[in-house]
């Protein structure tokens, strides 16, 4: 009844527990006896990036970048505590000498300390500056350069130096338990039809595993890049205890199994999870059936073809501190209720609400605080921007995810750059806009590239029993405010419809303003429905750079939206947001 689409997953640090910074998050031993230890954090929506450097020593600490490893042409920050207190600067290296000081300081300290033989230095930039002297931050490896004295007579480091090349903003270590194996789930030649559009699930028994085990890798096997989109395991409920394999979203395919467990989506490759963090299997109380369901896009429509794809699951016994939770957030895909994006338009907005304060409504009492480490924004081929906004108290403090240039070929999830928390009551608005002025008929939600969604992935620990939090306007209320009768036939009515450059701004305001129906399900399919409305976000502003620190806002202050400098997204892994949630409407009802 409720297929769940989602996307997965990520990298992330070395790490465990309370140790963990959520401001930074990422950690990196640029040196191999870990002498050196940097740490790191970032923000694509405020554009700035925090750096903490940790060296066993209490002379001075250089940390740079460098186009080639080398310290000619780098971009170098030097400090230490001295017999006179703390000193920093920011430098530019013209060659293999004593770097120059740049005329513009484009990092800013925020502390400085030396305790127990090592010196911890810690600081901030942005992440893309306007001055030339410095180097830009992008989301390809980076090779970063570091030095350290004895004393802090800032002089030559001889053989205390070092590079190392790490991808800041798609930051991806690799784990490797000791005890790691993995299990297949994929389909065996599959005949794959001469469809645009087909949807395939094949539900399947794990093996026996020796108690409760944690995901940590996520790898696709793919025997056909042009026509697979997209692949997502789900787990399933007690209900379901046997194999079988069909078309999805027929009777019998399993329709019950809700729970994402892992998932890949077109442009992918293999991902990891957060070190402190795993998808549980295995164990008393975890999923015995699976259920892969495989999107094969046939675009050319050929008859014959056989397929054997599918995931490969990297597990360990080791169990990680936190079960990672996966919950859909949005629009809600439903059948037989009616929505429309019209045709020719620019930019059509769509909105979906999540309201957390209805979460104790299907779940026991407290609620705990959500630690987000990542979201993946997902629409179809007419999807040009979604953002997720925060909402806490009626007013929006950030942004979970954001996204200008949704490409649909490459679905990806977005790393936040530091842990984010959504407390009970908080809300998710999630907007998606839309450019249909290849279209001449409009577009309405469904499973096909063609149709629709609107929808953003919310991952996050420790996991509770909620598994999709989404909305869709209230039509009835629609019809209402649009001077029509209650039993007209919506659908027919928005098909025949004369669109043109009023009727859809009229449209698009009225569904915005209209309650929206809500609903939260949990794992076994028990959903509680409420009514509420979509609040407005705050625009972003997008800028290529920005040079004066003092603009920045500090790592625990409030976002500040009127100087909101970036709008594209931030740390990315390739998951598979190419998914869908279909609620069947009439059956909930």
């Amino acid at each position: 009844m409720i297929p769940l689409l989602l996307s997965l997953l990520l990298a992330w640090p070395p790490g465990t527990g309370a140790q963990q910074d959520p401001l930074m998050p990422f950690m990196e031993n640029l040196d191999a006896d870990s002498n050196v230890i940097l740490k790191w954090g970032f923000s694509e929506v405020q554009g700035t990036i925090m750096f903490q450097l940790t060296v066993k020593t209490t002379g001075w600490l250089g940390f740079g970048f460098s186009p080639n490893g080398d310290m000619a042409a780098s971009d170098i920050v030097m400090g230490g505590v001295g017999p006179n207190g703390t000193y920093f600067m920011d430098y530019h290296a013209t060659g293999n000498s004593f770097p120059l000081v740049d005329k513009k300081q484009s990092y800013t300290l925020l502390s400085l300390t030396e305790a127990d033989g090592q010196t911890t230095m810690t600081f901030r930039r942005p992440i893309q500056s306007c001055d030339e002297e410095d180097f830009h931050i992008t989301d390809s490896p980076v090779k970063l350069i570091y030095a350290y004295g004895t004393s802090d007579d800032i002089r030559y480091h001889a053989n205390r130096r070092g590079t190392k090349e790490v991808n800041l903003l798609k930051f991806m270590p690799r784990s490797s338990p000791p005890d790691s194996n993995y299990l297949d789930f994929v389909v065996e030649n599959v005949t794959v039809p001469a469809e645009r559009t087909y949807y395939h699930c094949k539900v399947m028994k794990v093996p026996k595993l020796n108690g409760k085990n944690h995901i940590y890798r996520i790898e696709p096997v793919i025997e056909h890049l042009d026509l697979v989109h997209h692949m997502l395991l789900y787990g399933c409920p007690s209900s379901v205890n046997q194999t079988y394999e069909k078309k999805c979203y027929t009777e019998g395919s399993g329709e019950d199994c809700i729970r994402v467990v892992s998932a890949w989506g077109v442009g992918g490759g293999a991902f990891e999870l957060p070190e402190i963090a795993g998808i549980p299997i295995g164990g008393q109380n975890n999923d015995e059936f699976y259920r892969l369901e495989i999107h094969y896009n046939n675009l050319a429509q050929e008859a014959g073809r056989r397929d054997s794809s599918g995931l490969r699951l990297y597990y360990t016994a080791q169990l990680r501190q936190h079960d990672v939770g996966i919950m859909t957030t949005g629009l809600m895909v439903a059948i037989g209720w009616g929505y429309a994006i019209p045709p020719n338009a620019t930019a059509f907005h769509s909105y979906g609400l999540c309201n957390t304060s209805h979460f104790s409504d299907i779940m026991p009492d407290p609620v705990p605080d959500l630690s987000v480490f990542s979201v993946a924004l997902h629409t179809h081929l007419a999807g040009r921007k979604v953002q997720a906004g925060h909402i806490r108290n009626g007013e929006q403090i950030d942004f979970l995810g954001l996204d200008e240039n949704f490409n649909f070929e490459m679905q990806q999830a977005t790393n936040l750059g530091n842990i984010k928390t959504i407390k009970p009551g908080d809300e998710i608005v999630v907007e998606c806009t839309y450019n249909t002025t290849n279209r001449k008929g409009i577009t309405q939600l469904g499973l096909a590239t063609t149709d629709e969604m609107c929808l953003a992935f919310v991952f996050y620990y420790p996991a509770i029993p909620v598994t999709s939090c989404c909305s869709h306007p209230d039509m009835h209320a629609y019809m209402a405010m649009m001077g029509k009768t209650v039993n007209q036939n919506i659908e027919e009515m928005l098909k025949t419809a004369a669109w043109d450059q009023s009727s859809t701004a009229v449209h698009e305001a009225t569904m915005k303003r209209v309650p929206q129906i809500g609903f939260i399900i949990d794992v076994n399919k028990n959903y509680s429905m409420y009514e509420g409305n979509i609040r407005n976000m705050t625009a972003t502003l997008s800028v290529s750079c920005r040079s004066d620190p003092s603009l920045q806002a500090g790592p625990l202050e409030p976002f500040n939206y009127n100087t909101s400098p970036r709008g594209s997204g931030s740390w990315v892994v390739t998951s598979a947001a190419g998914s869908v949630f279909l609620m069947l409407w009439t059956t909930m009802l």
